[in-house]
């Protein structure tokens, strides 16, 4: 038995997030295991380091599955990027140890939101920015973010309201970067709840338009109710930029 890891990105503008589904096959481990169990003719249960949500994109996400195929890495890929949609690319195929889980050993992720801030459009990355046409002060979202870092109670920034298990986060680092109308923010954590970058998104964004002030990101923290944070930010602006893991691997 082997145990295969693969690196993955994707655009997510046309499916129906990450996660296989009965009702459509319009998913990205859907596509995947399709063309995978078509190469080596067995059952594939590939598990993803995490599910994105509908339209949202990857560069880094990773995944594994066990085979006992003796087809080479190299093979593999070759297969797999020949077959894949245009919009689902496997950038690497490694030999893995028999243990490793993609999602349940993953010690660190980040994602990427970016954001076209300008009154016009920006026609060649408008599927891949949420444009926000207000003024944003970047500064004052910078103030903001800082009171979000460190390991807090998250359930104020999550969208499952009846989740059971502990919304307990640390959130090392929001780092945001404006060049000209484009502006990034950039969440690395040893893991994230149900939409939760998207909500920490749409909260700081109300700060930068001046609609919340940035220390009332402590008592949105306090509450621990979803209703106090801000909206969700559309899906389009989100990248999962990679997931690391304890022997350096990512």
């Amino acid at each position: 038995m082997r145990n295969i890891q693969l690196l993955i990105q994707y655009d997510g503008t046309r499916y129906n997030g990450w996660q296989s589904q009965e009702h459509t096959n319009q998913t990205i481990q859907g596509k995947l295991t399709k063309v995978l169990e078509r190469m080596l003719g067995e059952p594939v249960d590939l598990q993803g380091s995490g599910r994105t949500d509908a339209g949202v994109h990857a560069a880094g996400q990773t995944a594994n599955f066990r085979t006992k195929t003796m087809i080479s890495c190299e093979e593999i890929l070759e297969y797999v990027n020949r077959y894949l949609p245009e919009d689902i690319a496997v950038l690497e195929v490694r030999e893995a140890e028999l243990r490793f889980h993609s999602r349940l050993h993953a010690i660190r992720k980040t994602y990427i939101y970016r954001i076209w801030n300008s009154p016009i459009s920006n026609v060649f990355e408008r599927k891949y920015m949420y444009q926000v046409k207000e003024i944003l002060d970047a500064e004052k979202m910078k103030e903001a973010a800082a009171l979000l870092e460190g390991t807090h109670d998250f359930r104020g920034f999550c969208a499952n309201k009846r989740i059971k298990k502990s919304t307990i986060r640390t959130l090392e680092q929001i780092e945001i970067e404006q060049k000209g109308s484009e502006m990034s923010l950039r969440f690395t954590g040893n893991g994230f709840l149900y939409h939760m970058v998207r909500i920490l998104t749409g909260t700081l964004l109300e700060v930068g338009v001046g609609k919340r002030k940035p220390e009332e990101m402590t008592q949105i923290l306090a509450s621990l109710d979803r209703e106090k944070a801000g909206p969700m930010a559309p899906a389009l602006g989100l990248c999962l930029w990679k997931v690391e893991y304890d022997n350096g691997d990512v």
